[in-house]
């Protein structure tokens, strides 16, 4: 029989256990609510993996600056360990695949599964559409980087937040820059041809381009829609050359804008301009498997190693993170996914709290300062678009990227016409 003292003994220490219990799960539960979930969406894998990957090593960068500690005076909330006096920031990284009904589907798990207190993605146009939607229907924050289609900040949407800038910015700065040409370089360009892929993204930048070069009198005499994750171009190509137009926009990603590149080339054909929307032509991914064969496109830039190192300074110690994760410096499209997660880190740690609406109020209506940004800066105008986003137009030589137009910002002449492929 166990004697009353002992009996006493052994609840006073059942009491302590359970005292230390509750302590350190108390402890615990505190240090799970020092972490903000933040969630992501991206094509990690399908037709554009590289750059969906790429996308995430770029929010993953900035999150790591963000929770660590760098002495890095122009780079906002580098030296402070975290948000709010300890906050840490944790990545939920999801799939879309390419697919929008997917993106549509691990937007609405993660937030109400994984709990994120936001959402960045999800790099193709047609994904971000239904994924934000989720988002605006449950009055969560999406914040989306590089989807350029026009129309995601024409919805009046209230929680959605693009920091790119648009199809509609980038085709108006094409058009003024062949413009400059007809009338300062007599470059005779009177026609134009459309090659696109058939999606939300390429659908809408071939109609803001056709606006666009409508002012400047050019004369539309191909439109081209190719499917994406193409195995061939040539019937596409041979329609384009049958046309020959004197100046082609193009809107390819990933592997489609490789294949296109080659197709070009086996053609033996060639506009008197080439100038590409968005990623493949931004990536330096593509650019180095491309090698010389990607020489002489253009297209808009937010970002590039070069730019970076004459008006972007500041963003050039997050570039050898991001670096040290993909072996390859930013491109135009992964900067605008860090700017993301920057510009509302800065609009959380203002708001003092882990408030949605304080947040988002925050978002609407304040100036952030963005070292991955060309402007410096970041500001969103009624339906979430970042009125102070815009593009340089480059041209790829010697598998550098240098910058023809607005000549402010020029570097470099441009390479006119652009040669075939049996003279390069």
């Amino acid at each position: 029989m166990v004697s009353r003292s002992a009996k006493g003994k052994v609840l006073k220490a059942l009491g302590i256990a359970a005292l230390f219990a509750v302590i350190l799960t108390c402890g615990a539960s505190f240090a799970a609510d020092k972490v903000i979930k933040i969630g992501t969406i991206f094509p990690l894998t399908g037709p554009v993996a590289v750059s969906g990957q790429n996308c995430l090593a770029a929010v993953q960068t900035a999150a790591d600056i963000i929770n660590g500690k760098y002495d890095w005076p122009d780079f906002p909330l580098a030296g402070k360990e975290g948000l709010l006096d300890g906050y840490k920031i944790e990545i939920v990284a999801a799939d879309h695949q390419g697919k929008p009904d997917i993106a549509k589907s691990e937007a609405e798990r993660l937030f109400n599964q994984e709990g994120v207190f936001a959402v960045i993605g999800c790099y193709n146009s047609s994904s971000s559409k239904p994924a934000s939607a989720v988002a605006e229907r449950l009055k969560k924050i999406f914040l989306c980087g590089a989807s350029s289609s026009a129309e995601l900040t024409e919805r009046g949407f209230n929680y959605f937040f693009r920091t790119a800038a648009t199809d509609g910015i980038e085709s108006e700065e094409f058009a003024d820059y062949i413009d400059y040409l007809n009338k300062n370089k007599d470059a005779g360009i009177k026609t134009i041809g459309f090659l696109y892929e058939n999606s939300e993204f390429g659908k809408h930048a071939a109609e803001e381009g056709k606006k666009a070069v409508a002012e400047i009198g050019l004369e539309v005499v191909s439109d081209v829609p190719f499917t994406v994750g193409a195995t061939n171009m040539n019937s596409e190509i041979q329609t384009l050359k049958a046309a020959a137009p004197d100046a082609v926009f193009g809107a390819a990603l990933g592997g489609d804008y490789s294949l296109m590149v080659r197709t070009m080339k086996q053609s033996n054909w060639a506009p008197k301009i080439f100038i590409n929307y968005c990623t493949g032509y931004q990536s330096p991914a593509i650019n180095k498997e491309l090698g010389s064969d990607g020489s002489f496109y253009m297209g808009g830039m937010g970002y590039s190693p070069e730019i970076a190192e004459v008006y972007m300074k500041g963003a050039l110690p997050a570039q050898e993170i991001y670096r040290g994760k993909t072996g390859f410096p930013l491109d135009s499209d992964s900067s605008q996914e860090a700017v993301c997660l920057h510009v509302w880190a800065q609009a959380i740690e203002t708001a003092g709290a882990v408030d949605t609406e304080k947040v988002a109020q925050l978002l609407r209506t304040e100036t952030f300062p963005s070292p991955l940004s060309l402007s410096g800066e970041v500001a969103f105008s009624p339906g979430g678009q970042n009125n102070r986003a815009f593009t340089v137009i480059t041209q790829l030589a010697d598998g550098q990227y240098k910058t023809v137009f607005p000549l402010d910002y020029a570097d470099s002449e441009l390479v006119y016409p652009f040669p075939a492929g049996d003279k390069r």
